[in-house]
């Protein structure tokens, strides 16, 4: 055995009712690697990781730690092991103290009592080790996700972790929080853990990734060293199809004499959005661009009643209207998908066909339930159209990728027949290939007459889907562009304050 090699795991196989997770997957981390997991949504990286964290049971493979046999039972077996996880969604307690949430579980004791000194003077040792200097003894909820992130990773690596899985650890940070991050990660490669790196972005990926593993439908694609492939070579890999076939999109046509949807007249909200004035045609996909608290998001709120507006006014079709909250809005045809479909979106406990039914059966009112019938049909509908991946609609939404999750919220609200549908975020955190179905799918309901609001930070897409782009700096509207002559450059001008060829 190869001694610098710490995981090796062979001929993986899980299955699941209608589905083969896993199918013969092979996986080795070394010492002092960071080994990035690919693949879309569905492609079986997560159910690796249960396999490996004893979440999930193997229906065949092997499994060695150091050269070892070991068959882990649950996380907490798994830990012990010396293998630790960092989800995405930060499962720590906010109520209880950093040092607290470092120790939770396992405390040192003095005289049969909990050694509290002990405990916040390990946990400020540990920090230290991070560059994070902060009293340990304040609440976990005090600090920024950032901060939280580090305290999870502090934590994992405190039970003397041999791996380290990371699952999309950066997806809630910025660019500086970010390369904190990174300089951690660098110093637990050079303590010889090994990271098992799992993210969407995949800039991050070449950056930090020593080698690549590659899962498509379950099955492994390839091995690749960091420095031995490109970028349009790794996305080939992961979804199976030429990056020009992926992206082969083209922009709804906007008709010159299309009626006017909507009409924001200086509406706003004191601290939040000040004064914004714009119009949109039926048919047309309207971008917002913008740095994150820019205004886009409360914009998006503001028509969608989530926000009560303090000042100005809308129109639809040219009809003054009064949207207090958001059951205005959906009487009016409006539809909203959140940026936070975790938070905001998804009921977990829910099946994907009370999910779908939710909005469509809201409007009808309580007095008028959907039958069972009607929302099978429903349901029945929309998994085949958007090819929501799933063996039946009475699968958990909580169950489903995160790709696939967001199909279900769109749905939901494509059920009520929108005649504008606000999407904020719709495709950040999933893989390239169900971005770029969301993304044609936004494009064909335009073409059918829908009107659609986009709110990206990703400009190559607000650019590629939309007919203008409104550009939000500071919670006001700092210009306006048309999508399809604009390029990165003048957003990026106007973000920064300049001036460049403005449409109107």
């Amino acid at each position: 055995m190869d001694r610098d090699v710490i995981l090796t795991m062979r001929g993986i196989e899980i299955q699941f009712p209608g589905v083969k997770a896993l199918d013969g997957v092979d996986f080795t981390l070394r010492r002092g690697e960071v080994h990035a997991l690919l693949g879309e949504n569905g492609a079986g990286k997560s159910t690796l990781i249960k396999c490996l964290t004893g979440v999930n049971k193997m229906d065949a493979g092997k499994i060695e730690l150091e050269g070892k046999e070991i068959r882990p039972t649950d996380p907490k077996n798994a830990m012990d092991m010396g293998i630790s996880t960092v989800f995405q969604e930060i499962n720590l307690c906010d109520n209880l103290s950093v040092a607290e949430n470092i120790f939770i579980g396992r405390q040192p004791m003095k005289r049969g009592q909990i050694d509290w000194k002990e405990i916040n003077r390990r946990s400020n040792e540990l920090l230290e080790r991070f560059h994070v200097h902060i009293d340990v003894t304040r609440p976990l909820s005090q600090f920024s996700t950032a901060i939280q992130q580090m305290v999870s990773i502090a934590r994992a690596v405190d039970v003397d972790a041999k791996v380290l899985i990371l699952d999309e650890p950066t997806s809630s940070l910025d660019s500086d929080e970010v390369k904190k991050l990174f300089d951690v990660m660098r110093d637990l490669k050079a303590q010889g853990i090994g990271i098992i790196f799992i993210t969407h972005f995949l800039d991050q990926v070449f950056e930090m990734s020593d080698r690549m593993t590659v899962l498509r439908n379950g099955k492994l694609v390839g091995i690749y060293n960091a420095n031995e492939i490109t970028k349009l070579e790794l996305v080939s890999s992961m979804i199976g199809k030429d990056l020009d076939q992926i992206f082969d999109l083209k922009r709804a046509a906007q008709k010159e004499d299309a009626a006017m949807m909507l009409e924001a007249n200086h509406i706003g909200v004191p601290g939040k959005v000040e004064d914004i004035s714009f119009g949109q045609k039926k048919g047309e996909l309207l971008g917002f661009a913008g740095l994150l608290g820019s205004g886009r998001t409360e914009t998006a709120e503001m028509i969608f009643g989530v926000t009560k507006m303090a000042n100005g006014d809308l129109k639809i079709a040219g009809i003054p209207v009064k949207i207090g909250e958001p059951m205005d809005a959906i009487n009016h045809k409006i539809a909203f998908c959140p940026e936070d479909r975790k938070r905001d979106g998804i009921i977990g406990d829910l099946t994907i066909r009370e999910n779908i039914a939710l909005a469509l059966q809201a409007r009808r009112g309580m007095m008028k339930p959907m039958s069972r019938k009607e929302q099978d049909e429903l349901a029945d509908k929309y998994i085949k159209l958007l090819a929501i991946a799933t063996p039946d609609a009475e699968k958990k939404i909580k169950e489903l990728s995160g790709g696939n999750q967001q199909k279900v919220i769109l749905a939901r609200w494509m059920a009520t027949d929108p005649d504008l549908l606000i999407l904020d975020e719709p495709t950040r955190g999933i893989d390239v290939g169900a971005k770029a179905e969301i993304q044609r799918l936004m494009l064909q309901m335009c073409e059918e007459g829908m009107s659609i609001i986009f709110i990206s930070s990703e400009l190559d897409e607000i650019i590629r889907c939309s007919n203008r782009i409104i550009v939000m700096r500071d919670g006001k509207k700092a210009g306006e562009l048309n999508g399809e002559n604009c390029t990165q450059a003048d957003i990026m001008r106007i973000i920064a304050g300049e001036k460049v060829g403005e449409t109107a």
